[in-house]
């Protein structure tokens, strides 16, 4: 399993995020290799989608997989049962969007949140906010944190931060790691699950244990939680609870609430008034995001309520995938975690990434059962080891142990 931030962007590396200067040539044009390999894998991409999209079943359908029109459809569709369309839009921030702001601080127990565009800078001006009221701009945060592995650096680069890594474990720090470390810091940032690691969290009694120990230090706590969503399950507690052992908080409307885009921080007034002029300096005063923020809207209506039932039949399919691999000649294979912490888990296999993926889509195309997605080669370990990450949506509750026994069945045939 990946372990450092290093090995994470090497993953991320794999998953084609090149930078414009290793794909064109010295003179600024690309080469004919290049173009061809990117034509490829356009074309690969475009199987994918079709293939899954085809499917009859489905352990999930996320709402990127659908067609512009039907996107569109689904909007107007639900609209209406969550706002009143009799009024203007927005404007700068005002009309629908203030209207998800509103209910975001009530349901998270905030006093305020501020809607961004994305959640990157989010992120970004909630640890730069408490960097300046610290007067500490060193966050400690994990390896596999999002920050660190998916943002190119930003937090330096752009906001000055500088970060520190408490553990390499692939699992958020303890208490005692936090007291034992050697550095100060201003801010620790937990990701709610830590979704490079395998969508893993802590108990209830650690994560008090760990936001206690951040506090001894003086220092302000901020929680990572584009999927913190999905965690009251786990932690047996309902969001505000989880919400209150943090100082700020930021939550994703697209991961596992099939928003369009965008994202909300939500903490102390003071703070998200000052996040609101940082916003605007970064650029993300967006004159209207009306269909972003009504999908948002949709999602807390329509999603939310369901995830605990994902949750719980994740739990079903990934012990069934369990039984179901040694049974269908998998010589070694890994389900991660066990039981899953949420409603998304990994598994792994002893194959290379693009052969997966191909027994993958071969699937979807000859028996019209989307089961897996696309694999990823692992960041460390022996070569030839690949992992994919299951979500178990609306579609999967329908799926018995049955179904899922016979599905992989089928997914090991086609690696024969």
């Amino acid at each position: 399993m990946a372990g450092t931030g290093e090995q994470a962007r090497q993953r991320q590396a794999h998953e084609g995020a090149r930078s414009d200067a290793q794909e064109r040539e010295p003179n600024g044009a690309r080469s004919d290799a290049q173009e061809q390999d990117r034509s490829q894998e356009a074309a690969q991409r475009l199987r994918r989608l079709n293939a899954w999209r085809a499917a009859a079943r489905a352990l999930d359908r996320p709402p990127v997989e659908l067609l512009l029109g039907e996107r569109l459809a689904a909007l107007a569709a639900g609209a209406g049962a969550v706002i009143d369309l009799d009024r203007p839009a927005d404007t700068y921030g005002d009309g629908v969007v203030a209207e998800l702001e509103g209910r975001i601080a009530d349901l998270l127990g905030m006093e305020a949140a501020a809607f961004f565009p994305t959640g990157t800078m989010a992120q970004q001006v909630a640890l730069r906010c408490w960097a300046g009221r610290t007067g500490n701009s060193t966050v400690a945060l994990h390896p596999l944190a999002h920050p660190e592995v998916h943002e190119r650096g930003a937090l330096e680069a752009v906001s000055g931060l500088r970060t520190v890594h408490p553990t390499s474990e692939p699992r958020l720090p303890t208490a005692q790691e936090i007291r034992d470390f050697a550095e100060p810091f201003g801010t620790m940032m937990l990701e709610l699950p830590l979704r490079d690691a395998g969508f893993v969290l802590p108990t209830w009694e650690e994560l008090e244990a760990v936001v206690a120990a951040a506090r001894e230090r003086d220092a302000v706590v901020h929680f990572d939680g584009a999927r913190l969503w999905e965690c009251a399950s786990h932690f047996g507690r309902e969001l505000p609870e989880i919400a209150a052992l943090a100082d700020s908080v930021y939550v994703s409307f697209y991961k596992s609430l099939g928003g369009i885009s965008g994202a909300a921080l939500a903490g102390p007034e003071s703070l998200i008034e000052e996040a609101r002029t940082w916003r605007h300096r970064y650029g993300g005063q967006l004159f209207q995001q009306f269909p972003a923020a009504l999908a948002a809207l949709i999602g807390l209506e329509q999603e939310l309520p369901q995830l605990p039932s994902y949750v719980a039949h994740a739990k079903l399919v990934a012990e069934t995938l369990t039984e179901s691999f040694p049974a269908a000649g998998a010589g070694w294979f890994r389900v991660h975690p066990k039981p899953p912490h949420t409603h998304q888990f990994q598994v792994w296999l002893p194959y290379e990434a693009d052969v997966l993926t191909e027994a993958s889509v071969r699937q979807a195309e000859e028996t019209g059962v989307a089961f897996f997605r696309r694999w990823f080669p692992a960041a460390s370990g022996p070569p030839g080891v690949s992992f994919t990450e299951v979500t178990v949506g609306r579609e999967g509750l329908e799926w018995t142990a049955a179904d899922v026994r016979a599905a992989v069945g089928e997914f090991m045939k086609r690696l024969a």
